[in-house]
């Protein structure tokens, strides 16, 4: 507990102040005019603090403050610590994912339109933020039907060959700029389309390809004239969804609220150039007892301190109460004025309205469907403790497989399930050392003693608790017993079940303490099984082809003329990756020790050959 005492000692300047919990964890990040007064409102009588508040006093061991030069200062420090920490009480995004853009590389000379979940300052023009990648899949695919752009990373210069045409090509759905058949001028106009429709500056675009189908149909060329009108039709396509809300053709976001329990959802329209180009939704945990203005307030500084594209005004139901300061700070950021406002009447507010209606329906969705979830999770555990006959429904499943090929790249693989639901930070992987050949047994031997080992260390900060009640081994009786000579060693309960396939590799049972139990496919626990069963082999799996593509791609090294053992060493060690080697330049292959003018040129067009 904190010694009141010692705020008195608390500066009075502008800053940050960091509390933290006995073990040293930052619990609570804020910022303040004068840390002394605001750090000393924490702790007034319970009755005038609101009960999270209580809760985080209640857990403050030592307080740590940082002062600044101006609150300005303060708040962009304050934003950085709370995305770098994430302290518990306080209000947090709760989806911490990167978001998809699209973006379209107008820097090289012959651009491409990809996604990215990465915003860079690197001269690209990025879309976006979306909360869907399967929406800017489906956008870019629908692009690039009507603009057949460039979508590998290969360097083309007109007028210059460089290897042969991919696949993309023969099918249609590029130009090919690397056989040197395609001007920069004509490139840069389907550039300029798409940039218009991305824009949402469409209607001029399509006037144009209409003149030109209307023209071509004139002169019977036919061909040309459906190829205009299967473009026109893919533009519409891509933005029927757009609707006109604003006939000011301004840059908006509009952002509505919707709360429930201790969970709330944000809803942001993005309205650009007059047009509804999209909209987002994220939901916010750990917001207790607090207020729907600083619940706004955490959002707006969380949100637009990573976004790339900041617009000129963000309109919210209610001021903020650091209005001025978040203003100039996003402007900074922006590098143009930022207005933030909350309207009382007019189409404005009616917009909110929608927004904040749009919310409350999203919240309501997530709310079921964790309901739902929930139960489900019960019903499926509740199923797997009635046929193992345990006292308690299992918590914890860690499922487990070997794979490797002929005994060669010889990995583990193990996934956890909290509560039913998968852990994906708790899933581990581990090479196998100390078997040699194809031995599953002992393989699956030695990563269950590896896990156990490592549990039975120190439990501060031990990345291998909790132990599981249940380990489901993917394997019959064989791999059960191994596993159970293990388990045996340590004073642990722990039941060990084998996830029993049929011939032609499904699962059929489920194996424990010398029976087979089939499993009806559709139940909700033969569906809980299954989805054990094929997220370990899919996890093992992918480890064993990603050590095997790097065995395959050093190996690549040793085809190249003049590349000898160590070379090939030295192009690694000063690389790290052979996808670095891949990339690099005649003159970036050079500066490696060792190699000479005609060895770098030979790996060069090597590489360049082979895409």
């Amino acid at each position: 507990m904190y010694d009141k005492e010692k705020l008195k000692d608390l500066p009075q300047n502008t800053g940050v102040y960091i509390m933290k919990n006995k073990n040293g964890e930052i619990i609570y990040v804020g910022k303040a005019i004068n840390l002394r007064n605001r750090v000393r409102q924490y702790f007034h009588s319970a009755s005038q603090l609101t009960s999270k508040t209580v809760v985080l006093v209640s857990h403050i061991e030592t307080i740590e403050t940082i002062v600044t030069d101006s609150e300005m200062e303060a708040l962009i420090l304050e934003c950085n610590l709370i995305k770098t920490h994430h302290p518990r009480y306080n209000i947090l995004l709760k989806d911490d994912k990167s978001y998809p853009w699209i973006r379209l590389t107008v820097q090289e000379e012959y651009p491409r339109l990809l996604m990215t979940r990465e915003y860079k300052k690197d001269g690209a023009k990025y879309f976006g933020p979306f909360t869907s990648s399967y929406a800017v899949k489906n956008t870019i695919e629908a692009i690039l039907k009507i603009y057949p752009l460039k979508t590998c990373n290969r360097q083309v210069v007109y007028g210059k060959k460089t290897g042969r045409p991919c696949l993309n090509y023969h099918i249609g759905q590029c130009q090919a700029p690397c056989q040197g058949n395609v001007s920069k001028e004509k490139y840069a106009k389907d550039i300029t389309s798409v940039l218009d429709i991305l824009n949402g500056r469409h209607p001029d675009l399509l006037k144009d390809l209409d003149k030109k189908m209307t023209a071509a149909a004139i002169n019977q060329n036919y061909e040309e004239a459906a190829k205009y009108r299967d473009q026109m039709a893919g533009i519409q396509h891509i933005i029927e969804k757009q609707k006109i809300s604003s006939t000011t053709k301004q840059d908006q976001d509009f952002i509505g609220y919707a709360e429930a329990d201790v969970l709330a959802c944000v809803q942001v329209f993005h309205v650009r150039d007059g047009k509804l180009m999209g909209r987002d939704h994220f939901f916010l945990e750990e917001i207790g007892d607090v207020s729907p203005r600083e619940v706004q307030e955490s959002f707006v500084k969380q949100y637009y301190a990573s976004c790339g594209f900041i617009p000129r005004e963000i309109i919210l139901k209610e001021p903020l109460d650091d209005q001025r300061v978040i203003e100039a700070w996003l402007g900074d950021l922006a590098g143009k004025k930022i207005e933030i406002h909350s309207p009382k009447r007019g189409q404005k507010i009616k917009m909110l309205e929608m927004v904040a209606d749009n919310a409350d329906l999203a919240l309501k969705q997530q709310l079921l469907e964790k309901r739902e979830k929930e139960i489900r999770s019960k019903s499926r555990l509740d199923g797997l403790q009635e046929l193992l006959g345990m006292t308690q429904r299992p918590n914890r499943i860690e499922g487990y497989d070997i794979s490797n090929i002929s005994g060669t790249n010889n990995v583990g693989g193990m996934v956890v399930f909290d509560e039913g639901k998968l852990n994906r930070k708790a899933c581990r992987r581990f090479k196998i050392k100390s078997v040699e050949g194809q031995n599953d047994y002992a393989s699956m031997q030695e990563m269950i003693f590896r896990r156990l080992e490592r549990a039975m260390k120190s439990p501060e900060g031990n990345n291998f608790l909790p132990l599981p009640e249940i380990m489901m081994i993917d394997g019959g009786s064989g791999h059960v017993n191994a596993v159970e000579s293990i388990v045996s060693l340590y004073p642990v309960d722990i039941a060990v079940c084998g996830l029993v396939k049929d011939d032609r590799h499904r699962l059929r049972g489920i194996f424990h303490q010398g029976t087979e139990y089939p499993i009806k496919k559709a139940s909700p626990l033969g569906v809980f099984l299954y989805e054990i069963s094929e997220e370990v082999h899919r996890y093992t799996l992918g480890y064993h082809q990603i050590l095997r593509k790097k065995e395959m791609l050093v190996s690549q090294l040793e085809e190249i003329p003049g590349v000898g053992k160590k070379r090939r060493e030295a192009l690694m060690a000063h690389f790290g990756q052979v996808d670095k080697i891949k990339k690099a330049t005649i003159a970036e292959l050079q500066s490696v020790p060792g190699m000479q003018v005609k060895t770098a040129q030979a790996v060069f067009e090597y590489f360049r050959n082979k895409t």
